[in-house]
């Protein structure tokens, strides 16, 4: 667990959870507003809070519908054989470089491990050396590189199998 005073950790999965902490106080609701269509769409929030204050959350979808609000690039993720998606992650810049994504992402694969699910997908941006070197503390491992455009309506992908 980081060193850091006040640190707390939450799990939240509905939004009813959502506005306990609220309501307690807690700025979960003031990150960027689709939390509500995120928690209704079946994602969940990994939270790290300092006294009050939101330092770092990430998502992970659990359904198809939770994956376009969590991560809209169109990669594959199979959720009926117990894949998700994790995304949406961010770190309040006050409490970058304190550990914050290895501990959450410790209490995320925890989650996901209880619920049987041993493999999560993600798109990490080539120069996010940060998130890379964070994930990989977990085993996680690239399979592939991946190009995406889009241009007004147009919209192309395409990935490329590691070795």
């Amino acid at each position: 667990m980081p060193k850091i005073q006040g640190l707390t950790f939450e799990i939240v999965s509905t939004n009813q959870e959502a506005d306990e902490l609220a309501a307690e106080g807690l700025e979960f609701r003031s990150q960027d507003g689709i939390d509500r269509e995120r928690l209704d769409r079946g994602a969940v929030a990994f939270c790290a809070f300092v006294e009050k204050e939101l330092a770092h959350i990430g998502w992970v979808a659990m359904t198809e519908e939770a994956k376009k609000m969590v991560d809209s690039l169109p990669y594959k993720v199979d959720f009926a054989d117990n894949e998700v998606c994790m995304g949406g992650v961010w770190t309040n810049p006050k409490y970058r470089r304190m550990g914050l994504l290895a501990y959450t992402d410790f209490k995320e694969h925890q989650f996901l491990k209880e619920r049987g699910i041993v493999k999560s997908r993600a798109s990490i941006v080539a120069t996010n050396i940060a998130s890379q070197r964070g994930v990989a503390k977990f085993g996680a491992k690239m399979y592939a590189e991946a190009h995406y455009s889009r241009v007004l309506w147009w919209k192309s992908w395409k990935e490329k199998p590691l070795a």
